[in-house]
């Protein structure tokens, strides 16, 4: 929210005076205990925004008034050196109790209040991927290019104080053939839809919603259709149950017709989850448990070879690779963050249904990171990673395949605001082929 110099210095003089002036005879209701104005400012504390009432709290579980909450707000607007996360909670914020603002001095148009009911974000992001994997038949490795351009829009749009709709369409195009598919056909998909409700210490997603499982992606990081309920604060567990679609995962190249005569790509298997998840902005350590369970035909019984397959060098299906219809997978992860700029993190999963490819495991350090609103920031990783077919399932990947194992290092720059490059490589074998595999992967991204 734009602000003069002008407006900044009379917010900060009203709101000193404000508190003393006008408590006494506040003429505002009081916000509800379950507003979720309350996390919002609970977020601006514990980032060193506000001060509350003065020792970070709200006074046990007294009721804070529209005004006091009001006097808060302005506090936030008058900082100026506060991040894109901590400055989009305050235009909410400010957008929700504008009236009272507005008596306090500080003006927020109707115009912002009334475009905060639907916002529209969004990114067209070019990805180059180079694979270079050993050839079994011939010597060397043979090398195959990639030229991607995304272009997706996120529109949000609040439905009352705790509910929100949001969507996520994809547009696709391949620029070596100029064409959003193999077919030449168009590739523009709705990718999510859903509502979003958000109270104190609880929260639920209804629909078709994203899948980023916290072990960093290890099993899951894709979508899927159906319900998911987070409880808690700090200690936060999550439940859901629903469906997905296999058509895009490690899974897929499994062509063996399953007793209904679809193949494994065409199949969507039940999936219910749990994951129990301590992360919190002030503490330094962090880490959880998750346990996932699916059922699908095609897990049982696999056949055929996909080593072949330039773009998936890692994967190799033996047959009877699974004696079951099911999948098992939990997992665990960990993480500590060392001086705010360095971190390390690993995770662990498995899948105790499947007979090979079980496992999977990923160790991380990570230095800064680039920051889309900032710029010139930057950061600088290494890991290592080995993704087992039937356990990363969905799991993240880039330079990196499911099916295959080795080191990765990578780096992301912001040159412009809202502009971010990113660059890796990863160096490893396909876990059962043991054929050698080298990937070059580069991302811009333009943020808006």
């Amino acid at each position: 929210m734009k602000k003069t110099l002008v407006s900044a210095l009379t917010t900060a003089i009203v709101v000193g005076a404000a508190s003393t002036t006008f408590a006494a005879a506040n003429p505002f209701s009081d916000v509800p205990a379950d507003h979720w104005a309350y996390d919002a400012v609970s977020q601006l504390a514990a980032d060193g925004v506000i001060d509350g009432y003065g020792d970070s709290t709200f006074q046990g579980d007294k009721n804070i008034t529209r005004y006091e909450m009001a006097q808060m707000v302005a506090k936030a607007m008058a900082k100026t050196d506060v991040s894109a996360q901590d400055k989009a909670l305050i235009d909410k914020l400010a957008a929700e109790f504008s009236d009272e603002l507005n008596n306090l001095g500080v003006r927020v148009s109707n115009l912002e209040r009334n475009a905060d009911k639907v916002k529209w974000n969004g990114k067209m992001e070019y990805t180059y991927k180079s694979n270079r994997i050993e050839n079994e038949a011939k010597s060397g490795k043979e090398k195959t290019n990639s030229n991607e351009l995304l272009f997706r829009l996120e529109p949000s749009a609040e439905v009352n104080d705790h509910w929100h709709v949001n969507a996520r369409i994809d547009a696709k195009t391949y620029m070596n053939t100029d064409s959003g598919d193999a077919d030449n056909s168009d590739n523009a998909k709705l990718k999510r839809a859903y509502a979003q409700g958000d109270y104190k210490n609880f929260s639920t997603q209804l629909g078709k919603f994203g899948l980023y499982t916290p072990e960093q992606g290890l099993v899951f990081d894709d979508e899927m259709s159906g319900a998911k309920v987070t409880f808690g604060k700090d200690l936060k567990a999550s439940l859901y149950a629903g469906r997905l679609n296999l058509s895009d995962s490690a899974l897929a190249y499994n062509t063996e017709k399953l007793g209904n005569g679809r193949t494994f790509r065409d199949d969507t298997p039940d999936i219910e989850g749990l994951t129990l998840q301590y992360d919190v902005p002030t503490s330094k350590l962090s880490g959880g448990a998750a346990y996932y369970h699916l059922s699908s035909d095609g897990f049982k019984g696999l056949t055929g070879k996909a080593s072949h397959d330039t773009l998936n060098p890692g994967v190799q299906y033996k047959n009877g690779a699974n004696n079951s219809d099911e999948a098992n997978i939990w997992s665990l992860n960990l993480g500590y963050n060392f001086d705010g700029t360095s971190r390390i993190s690993g995770a662990y999963a498995q899948n105790t249904e499947a007979d090979n490819l079980d496992h999977s495991w990923q160790a991380f350090y990570n230095y800064k990171g680039a920051q889309a609103e900032n710029k010139n920031t930057w950061g600088v990783y290494a890991g290592y990673r080995y993704l087992g077919t039937y356990t990363s399932i969905f799991g993240t990947q880039d330079a990196q395949v499911v099916g295959a194992k080795g080191w990765e290092i990578g780096a992301d720059y912001t040159p412009f605001k809202n502009v971010v490059a990113s660059a890796k490589y990863f160096n490893g074998k396909g876990i059962e082929s043991d054929r050698d595999a080298q990937t070059l992967w580069g991302r811009v991204d333009f943020l808006f």
